[in-house]
């Protein structure tokens, strides 16, 4: 017999290893500030749903004006008194809107739902108010706190809200890598005490909320387990590489695309809307729609973290079911 004679591989040159990997880590840095700030870049409004109350020939009138002064920034519904505005902003159909009669160009908002939105809308008013050469007067229906007047304390949920999901699924399977129940145990009860803690602070330290603490408590918790249970389902089913594209997901598409601080409203259309689908921006909808409407408007948003929590339990228990041994045959 002859030995088989293996043929070395060959070592591309130094250089082209230095040149292949810094073109493919710039494609990787311009990719991530495109994710990361593209989004903020093209913000703004688009679309927005608002009110108008007035005559009908003064409706048309205002309704000329936004298409001329902002084209394609709002989409009109008429109401028929200003209380019925109030209603519908507070119940999260709209963001804002106008009432214009004799008096003048009066605006309604509520910046605790956004307060870049708030902003537009008032500015928006203005605009209005000279083009009508009427008065400007705006109310604010849904305030934000005095102690938190910006929404910083809610608007900067995101990464706690990634760190609570990823870190805890690293530490439970390092301390219970052959236990499943104890490693979902400890996973649901930090989401618990997660949620109770951010809702603590925001409402005793930061003053970002002044009630709901226990609904905020239970959206912030829900938010967690919809990262964390779907990352346990990931590597539980395909092991590392599933547990890091989840992660991964999350960290560089979930949260900047998360709108939390701004709503998902604000961002581009495509990318708010996907962003919503993902559990970051599903859980800063549920957890202002807490802590300022009553949970007006957070249903969809509920739901959608409840289907990622069922997605990754089904996932974890269709990884198990792989990896048990197969019975003896007889």
């Amino acid at each position: 017999m002859t030995a088989e004679t293996s043929t070395p591989r060959r070592t591309p040159p130094p250089l082209l290893v230095v040149l292949g990997l810094t073109a493919g880590l710039a494609a990787i840095l311009t990719l991530l500030l495109a994710v990361f700030i593209l989004p903020s870049l093209k913000s703004g409004a688009h679309d927005l749903p608002v009110g108008v109350v007035g005559a009908q020939a003064m409706v048309a009138e205002v309704e000329q004006d936004l298409s001329a002064s902002a084209p394609e920034a709002y989409r009109v519904e008429h109401f028929d008194s200003e209380q019925a505005l109030v209603d519908a902003v507070r119940a999260r159909e709209v963001v804002g809107g106008f009432v214009v009669d004799g008096d003048g160009v009066h605006a309604v908002v509520a910046s605790a739902g956004s307060a870049a939105i708030a902003s537009s809308v008032s500015a928006t008013a203005t605009a209005l108010g000279l083009a009508l050469d009427a008065e400007v007067s705006t109310s604010d229906v849904v305030p934000l706190p005095d102690s938190d007047p910006t929404g910083i304390g809610i608007g900067g949920l995101a990464f706690p809200l990634v760190f609570g999901g990823i870190v805890p699924v690293v530490a439970f399977g390092k301390l219970f890598p052959r236990s499943n129940a104890w490693k979902l145990a400890g996973l649901l009860t930090f989401s618990v005490v997660g949620g109770l803690v951010v809702s603590g602070v925001l409402r005793f330290w930061f003053g970002s909320i002044e009630s709901g603490f226990w609904p905020v408590a239970g959206a912030m918790a829900l938010g967690i387990a919809a990262l964390a249970f779907p990352l346990t389902g990931l590597q539980q089913a395909f092991g590392g590489k599933g547990f890091t594209i989840g992660a991964m997901t999350m960290m560089f598409l979930g949260n900047p695309l998360a709108g939390i601080a701004t709503t998902g409203a604000w961002l581009p259309s495509g990318l708010g809307a996907f962003g919503q689908v993902l559990p970051p921006g599903a859980a800063g909808t549920l957890v202002r729609s807490a802590a300022y409407f009553g949970g007006a408007g957070g249903l969809t948003a509920a739901l959608t973290l409840g289907a990622w929590v069922v997605l990754g339990v089904v996932l974890h228990i269709w990884g198990t079911l792989r990896q048990a041994p197969a019975p003896a045959q007889p």
